[in-house]
């Protein structure tokens, strides 16, 4: 079947077969791997996307779910082409170590930055609420935490968004 979307701003037009899984389509139809497959039961939160502004996890959304809806990827945030500049959640990620091999943090990342569009000032309690879905298996959580609570300030304190 045919399906028409936008992906990190530009309008995609392509065939699926209806079973494929977002996550299917966006790393091996589209190249996209920044999107992670953990767990395919959507357990873990590597998968994590934005759907019309919403954190989804792809790993258990079909592929015709996106028929003229607009889908965020990790790699639609980056800056103008050629930059290099990050996303003010992904550069607080950078600035307070909050990865490490790195598997996590594309979900990590997309998930905080929906928390932090839901609320300009986040507690230390409710980003660990907000994070429940996402599962890292290198880190105490607490560099997460601090991570996601200067990447929302970042946020809101430069009015930058997505």
């Amino acid at each position: 079947m045919q399906i028409s979307f936008t992906l990190n701003a530009k309008p995609v037009t392509l065939d699926v077969e209806p079973a494929t899984l977002v996550t299917e389509l966006l790393r091996e139809h589209l190249n996209l791997t920044g999107t992670h497959i953990g767990c395919d039961t959507s357990q873990c939160g590597a998968c994590v996307v934005h759907l019309d502004g919403l954190a989804v996890k792809s790993c258990t959304l079909l592929a015709p779910a996106l028929q003229g809806k607009s889908l965020v990827t990790i790699e639609g945030l980056q800056g103008a082409p050629g930059s290099n500049q990050l996303h003010p959640m992904q550069e607080a990620f950078r600035q307070h170590h909050g990865l490490q091999c790195g598997f996590c943090t594309p979900g990590m990342v997309m998930s905080a930055i929906a928390l932090a569009h839901a609320k300009a000032a986040l507690t230390e309690a409710e980003v660990r609420r907000g994070l429940e879905g996402n599962i890292c298996r290198c880190t105490g959580y607490q560099n997460i935490v601090l991570a996601v609570m200067a990447g929302t300030a970042a946020m809101h304190g430069a009015g930058s968004g997505e």
